[in-house]
């Protein structure tokens, strides 16, 4: 038998709508009441329908987060599950659900954001990217929708975000590859539509500059986060005989299929070729050679940003605030 709101108030010797302002823990009821109510529910195994508690509230206990790519590209980089991993973990902690928003690019996914905003299905936005040009951004900034992202703004924007400093990690990754005598450096970026992916290619040239080593075009290569692409590239290096002493790929992801292809190519690591990237999956360590890689702390900037937001829903007025999350180089077996 389904316990009603009627069966609580009965219980608790109140009336209904009294269990609804305990619900919805209205200031007005005191706390012995709200004692009352909720050792009966309690003792009654009544748990609120979130629909009902929202249409009292004003709120869902709802966080959307939108995702870049489509379930099986972002999922398939085990940076996005990390960052989920925080995300939940803080929303968790504070009595939140996630709503997860995982469509392709383009006008669909626009709309089905507006939707989700429109109808009041989530209190607040994370949007786990940041792009040179984005109909959502500019839709949530249009609407003045609590929102954070897990990326710096293109071009000062001002809005609330949590990021590494990417530049400096890429310049300190690069300094290290020269420092270990590589002068002909490739970097393998993500899409240069991506803000990480230009500020990891200005690091990359920022190093280069600072140590005399001319900047090669024809060494940077763009392509999505994949095992795939990072073969590819490699692939594509040897095809136009700009093979380099050394690798930088943005993405470790982008790092295993280079290292596959170098050794297929009958090179060694590091003896030929030496490979850093970022991310530091849980898999860098196990590869052969070790993979060097840039500990971003991914769990880190889903935590960040699930707070940071829920500051945002405390406090409508709070002005865009940025925080930086540390980054860590780990120094392994392949450079």
């Amino acid at each position: 038998m389904t316990v009603t709101i009627k069966d609580v108030a009965k219980m608790a010797m109140v009336s209904p709508s009294t269990v609804s302002r305990v619900i919805s823990d209205d200031p007005r009821i005191s706390e012995e009441t709200k004692l009352k109510v909720n050792e009966a529910m309690k003792e009654l195994g009544y748990h609120p329908n979130a629909i009902a508690r929202s249409l009292v509230s004003k709120s869902t206990n709802t966080i959307g987060v939108i995702m870049p790519k489509s379930a099986h590209l972002s999922l398939a980089n085990p940076f996005f599950p990390e960052v989920l991993r925080g995300i939940s973990a803080s929303a968790n902690e504070n009595g939140f659900y996630i709503l997860l928003s995982i469509e392709d690019d383009g006008i669909g996914k626009v709309n089905t954001i507006d939707k989700i905003v429109k109808t009041g299905m989530v209190d607040g936005v994370i949007m786990l990217y940041s792009k040179l040009e984005d109909e959502t951004l500019r839709m949530l900034i249009d609407k003045n929708f609590p929102f954070v992202m897990v990326g710096k703004p293109i071009n000062g924007t001002k809005v609330s975000y949590v990021d590494n400093d990417n530049i400096g990690a890429s310049y300190e990754a690069t300094t290290h590859l020269i420092n270990k005598g590589r002068k002909s450096i490739a970097i393998i970026t993500g899409p240069l539509n991506m803000v990480v992916s230009l500020d990891r290619l200005e690091g990359y040239k920022r190093a280069l500059m600072d140590n005399r080593i001319e900047f090669n075009p024809d060494l940077v290569i763009s392509a999505e986060f994949s095992k795939e692409n990072g073969y590819g590239a490699v692939e594509n290096l040897i095809k136009i005989g700009k093979l380099p002493d050394a690798i930088l790929a943005v993405d470790d992801l982008l790092a295993v299929g280079a290292m596959e292809a170098i050794k297929d190519a009958g090179l060694k690591i590091p003896d030929d070729i030496g490979i850093l990237s970022f991310n530091n999956i849980t898999t860098a360590e196990y590869l052969s050679p070790s993979l060097t890689s840039v500990d971003i702390n991914p769990y880190e900037l889903g935590v960040e940003a699930t707070e940071l937001l829920f500051q945002k829903l405390q406090n409508k007025k709070l002005l865009p605030q940025a925080r930086i999350v540390p980054t860590k180089l780990i120094i392994r077996e392949s450079c």
